[in-house]
Order: C-alpha cells, then structure tokens, then sequence
C-alpha cells in the first residue's frame, strides 16, 4: 500500500450562498472538506479561490468534477443570455408562443406564458420544405439565406437556433442552412443535432435554450480553463450533467443544456453510491438546503430518469406546473422539489392563516438569527427557538447565532397576529413546511405506485436531517441513514459518477427491424462520438420510448435481446397507473446511453471504536413538550456509539434531530442510521 501513487481528485459544487469542496486522496484515502463564499458575479473565481485554499500539491490533482447552477441562474434572471435568432419554415415564426395547449394558471384571466427567449423580430423564416416521411416538396432558396445572413450580422446575432420541419426524419434542409452559415461569426445549432425526435415545439424549445446559453457557458468554462492554466493544474476537469454523468468541457460547451440540471443530481448520485456499496434495494433521497427541499427515489441503485423538463419553471406541491418554463429535452434525474429551505420565511396571510414559502430570506439578510438585519421569520429561526438547532452557535462553532432575534421574528410576525405563543407558533412553522415537504416525497413514491414504508430514506443537505424523523414519521418510513458530511453530500456526489452521454432518435412508423437497425446505428455513433475525446471501454445501455397510439406521455423501457419490449412496456404501464390494456403500441424514440468509467471516490471503514462518548445536555421541544436531550458531537462518535432518541447530533455542515421514538447508531463507515421503533 505505501508504494502505492497518490492521486488526488477535487469535487467541487457551487451553490447560491457556498461553494462546497471535497477532496480525495487516493492513497491515504482521506477526504478533506471547505466551504467557502460563492462568488455569483464571477462563478469561476470560487473554484480558483477553493482550489487555493485546500492544502495539497495541485501538480497531485489528477481529475477535478464540477457542477454549477450557472445556466439555471440564467434563465431564471434572463441575465447574460445570449441574443439569439430562431431560423424556420415560412408560417412557424410564432411556434415559441404557441408551443402547447398548456397554462400555468387555469383560472387566471390575466396569465401570460413565459416571454419567448427570442424575440419576434429575430425569428427569420425561410422557404423550403420536407415532408412527415422525409421527402422534399420544396427546396432551399439559397438566396434568402445570403440576405438573412446580413440581418444576423446587422443585427449582432450571437447564437442561431435553426429548427425546421420534420428535420427529425431528414436533416438535408438543416444541414444545408447551417453549411450556408458556416463563415457567420457565432453559434449555430440545428435542432437534429441538439434533439432529433419528434415533436415540433418540444424540438424548437430545446434547440433555443442551446443556444441563449451557448455563448455564457462556453464563455464561463473558457475562463475557468485559462484559470486552471495559470495554475498550472494539469488535470483535466468534468462538469456534472443533469442525467447523473459527467462530460469534457467541450462536450458542456456544445451542449450547455445538459448541465441545467447539474447541482441537484449530484446528491442523487452519491445517494445512488452508498446505495450501491450499501446493498441498498429501495431508497428515497431527501435533501434540504437553504432554499429548497428535493425528493427522488432509487431502485436497485439507479435513480429515476426523465427525458423533459421544463427549465426555470415553476412548482406546486413538488410538482413541475406545465407550462410554466421552457421546455428541454435532455435526459435528468426526476425529482419533486418545494420551496422549502432553511431560508424559506413564514408569513401569516390575510385570512389569519399560517404560511410558510415561497419566499426565502437567502443568504442576505438570511434568517433573523444571523443578526444580518433579517426581520421574517425563517424555518432556521423556528428551530433555533425550539432547541433543535444550537442556540449559540452554528458550523463548527464559526456563526454566531441570536436566539432573541429570533424569538422577536417568530413573536412580531406571527404569534402576536394568531394570539399564540412564541412555542405554538414555532411547532406550527415546523409542521406546516414538513406537509408541504412530505407531498414532495409522497409525488416520487405514492403517486407512482411505490409505498414508502419499503423505503429506506437518504438524508442529506445542511437542514435535511433536521426534519427527517419528522417526514419518515409522517409518510410511514422507519429507517434513515444520513452520510457523513450531509451539507457538502452534493460536492462528495461528484466524485462517485461516471462519464456519461445519450444519443437519441425517432423511431416512429419504424418496423421492428428498422429499429434494431437505428439502434445499431446509434451505438455506432456513441463509440465514434466518445473515441475522438479519447474515450475507450464503453457500456452501452439500451432503451425505448413507447406508448399506447394517442398517448401524449411515453414510458422508457430497457431494451435487451431477453427482453420483449411490448410485454416490458405492459408490465411498466401497469405499475405506473394501474392498468394495461392490448391497445396498439407505439415506438416514440430509441436511446442509446454511453458510459466511461472514471476513478472514484471510496468509502473508508472507521478503526474508530471507542465505546464511551460524552454529550452534553439541553432543552428541547418535540411535539409540544420541552425534553431534556442529549447532544452529541457528530465527529466524536465511532462505529460503537448508540442512543436513543430524543437525541441530537451536531456536526460542522448539518445538525441531525432524533425525535422520541426511533434508535440511533454508527455504521462502518460513519454513517447514522435511524430506526423508528
């Protein structure tokens, strides 16, 4: 072992309010943990800042893995998006507004959809035309593309989305627009390079968000490259996609819509890991962070995926509201997330009734506690006032906390309005953001026909673990297990995952064999594809998008040469909605997903195993009564230590509340595991 070469790997995760850093060494097998400020004018200068600071040989760095909500933040802002152009057939200028029969707002009379990316008078519309099966009816003119070249440039165009009909079965006309464009001086993607399946605005939409981002994200991965140069880092750097992978730096540049999704799916996958190494057959995910609270579910180690979403959309309950955002089509790990954070205030509406979201306090003023000049009471506050959260001090000791700011917060605003006391009013903030919490979870299990109590929940985030006795109580689970350094779970994720990327096709009014065929095809163009960055080893996973003819919806079914897709896509229906029927099945898109393997982080057994461990003591409240708890520091205990609740277990990143009633105890590899009794 000691001759063995020591490599070091850097995950590291920028968030709204911290940027998280873990770093492994190969052969000590020592994980070393920093949070710093994010820095959200110049995202880049916190991973050179992070890399500054963490006390190792950067010449030793051999792989650094990166996710970022930089083109969230965007889209979300309508900042530094690029001014793109949309380039279609003659009649589709409108296709952005019209997109689906979709409303955000039923009822609401004066609800407008999300403003187009593009704007009207930069959507240029060209002759020529193919047909549903392929066949041209009508040429290029040649001609309007030179004058609309000179309107591009007149224009200062930045990126062009080029997206034309049925280019999905043909992309002759696309191909050809995008060859006459060749010498403009921009971004151009055609929509059958970006999503070549069927569905005309879905294709359009993906295609346009490519291209606004184009130009940010490139801009953004360039400079942290030249900033790693300056370094001297020699190692090469991923970036987490939303489908649970990482990619080259270049493939993200092409492809800015695959990191949309990027920081949510990290904690996924490192969750997917433990589950893994853990033996884990069903898992639920939970994480709660300063601003929201996400949900997701594994089986069998590996994360549920969707093919759409909808981009800086909004939710109800944890449910995505149609309509609301901008579609895009890339594979991402399916979760349900509500406004639900540390951050998230409580308010008292005009009915005299207790609320709790969407707004969040953030990072600036950040919870009353914080003495920052916030006013509103927060979730944070309420568990400060209730004892759950260390009335003194938070991170290791680091952050001051008020409990008296809190305590005026939660009186001033809502006690003193509901004629309660500061205790009742605290509880009833809890209660109110662990229902709205709960329905997250109950969306990715109940809704899908999966009972919770066969789940084991992974708990994670800086304030998940706080509530997570409270949601198993209230959905049925027994069993929690909350990781090492929950708060930075998300950073450690990117060190667990492999490089991955998807390939895709319609395959609709194909015969069986044309199938075979296109799926033979694209598993060519994954090997092709991935061998020119160097690529080599591939796995290769096969899968069908099916549905009953009429359908809108599409089920994604494993395609294998044991399998019979057609009884697999019968048996899939039926867990999903309860029946199936011998209606026509249809085939929507073929898939074909390529994975590399990369070096990985790995869990480390503890050789800690002291059986005494001290704890002090305080107050505190559980449904109502104030109990004397136990409290625990979390890097204290070994694989011998045990309690029971009520308990608390405070660590530098997350404080774990053991409600009365469940178990606690120390795994191998210092993970908590709950039990309820």
């Amino acid at each position: 072992m000691s001759g063995k070469k020591e490599n070091i790997f850097v995950g590291i995760d920028i968030g709204g309010t911290f940027t998280d850093v873990v770093v492994f060494n190969s052969k000590t097998k020592e994980v070393e943990l920093l949070k710093i400020p994010s820095t959200p004018d110049n995202p880049e200068n916190a991973v050179i800042k992070a890399l500054e600071s963490i006390q190792i040989d950067l010449n030793k760095i051999s792989m650094i893995t990166h996710a970022s909500t930089v083109a969230t933040n965007a889209l979300l802002t309508k900042n530094n998006i690029a001014k793109a152009a949309l380039i279609t057939n003659k009649g589709f200028k409108d296709i952005l507004e019209i997109g689906r029969q979709r409303r955000s707002q039923i009822y609401d009379l004066e609800f407008s959809r999300p403003e187009p990316l593009i704007k009207r008078k930069f959507r240029y519309t060209i002759s020529g035309r193919i047909t549903f099966d392929g066949k041209e009816i009508e040429p290029i003119n040649r001609k309007e593309i030179e004058i609309l070249k000179k309107k591009l440039a007149q224009n200062k165009i930045e990126a062009v989305a080029i997206s034309l009909l049925n280019s999905y079965v043909n992309p002759k006309h696309e191909m050809m627009v995008k060859e006459y464009l060749k010498d403009y001086n921009g971004y151009i993607f055609t929509s059958f390079e970006t999503n070549p399946e069927f569905r005309e605005f879905e294709r359009t939409s993906t295609t346009v968000v490519n291209a606004v981002l184009a130009p940010l994200i490139s801009a953004y991965l360039q400079n942290l490259k030249n900033d790693l140069d300056k370094l001297k880092i020699k190692a090469p750097i991923y970036i987490m996609s939303s489908n649970g992978g990482l990619n080259s730096i270049d493939y993200t540049s092409k492809s800015p819509i695959s990191i949309i999704e990027s920081g949510p799916s990290a904690g996924v996958m490192a969750s997917s890991y433990i589950s893994n190494i853990l033996g884990l057959e069903r898992v639920i995910t939970f994480d709660m962070g300063g601003t929201t609270a996400k949900a997701g579910t594994i089986i069998g180690g590996r994360p549920d995926i969707s093919s759409e979403f909808e981009a800086a959309g909004k939710t109800h309950s944890g449910r995505s509201i149609k309509g609301s955002g901008y579609t895009v089509r890339f594979p991402f790990i399916d979760l349900a997330e509500v406004s639900a954070g540390g951050g998230t205030i409580a308010w008292v509406d005009e009915a005299g009734a207790l609320r709790a979201g969407p707004k969040s306090a953030g990072a600036d003023p950040g919870p009353a506690a914080y003495g920052l000049g916030g006013k509103e009471p927060t979730i944070t506050d309420a568990n400060i006032v209730l004892g759950k959260l260390n009335p003194e001090y938070l991170l290791g000791g680091k952050m001051k906390i008020y409990k008296h700011l809190s305590e005026e917060a939660i009186d001033n605003n809502i006690a003193k309005r509901m004629g309660i006391d500061i205790i009742s009013a605290a509880e009833g903030i809890i209660k109110i953001i662990n229902n709205s919490m709960a329905k997250a979870i109950s969306i990715v299990s109940i809704e899908r026909g999966r009972d919770p109590r066969d789940f084991m929940m992974i708990s994670f985030g800086g304030a998940g673990p706080i509530h997570s006795c409270d949601l198993a109580e209230e959905i049925g689970i027994s069993e929690i297990l909350v990781p090492l350094n929950p708060g930075l779970f998300s950073a450690y994720g990117l060190l667990t995952v492999d490089i991955v990327r998807s390939f895709s096709r319609s395959g609709i009014g194909l015969s069986m064999d044309e199938i075979k065929k296109q799926i033979a095809d694209l598993e060519q163009e994954a090997k092709s594809n991935l061998s020119k960055e160097g690529y080599e080893n591939l796995e290769i996973e096969k899968s069908l998008d099916m549905h009953y003819v009429g359908q809108s919806y599409d089920l994604s079914i494993p395609l294998s040469e044991e399998t019979d897709p057609f009884a697999a896509f019968k048996d899939e229906h039926k867990k999903m909605y309860g029946y199936y029927s011998n209606d026509p099945i249809e085939i929507v898109n073929t898939r074909v997903t390529a994975k590399v393997k990369v070096p990985k982080i790995e869990l480390k057994e503890s050789t800690k195993n002291d059986s005494k461990i001290k704890n002090k003591e305080r107050m505190v409240y559980f449904n109502g009564k104030q109990l004397k708890t136990p409290v625990y520091t979390r890097k204290d205990l070994n694989t011998k230590s045990k309690g029971v609740g009520p308990s608390i277990i405070e660590g530098y990143d997350s404080t774990i509340v053991v409600n009365p009633g469940w178990s606690w105890s120390v795994d191998k590899y210092l993970n908590i595991i709950l039990r309820r009794d």
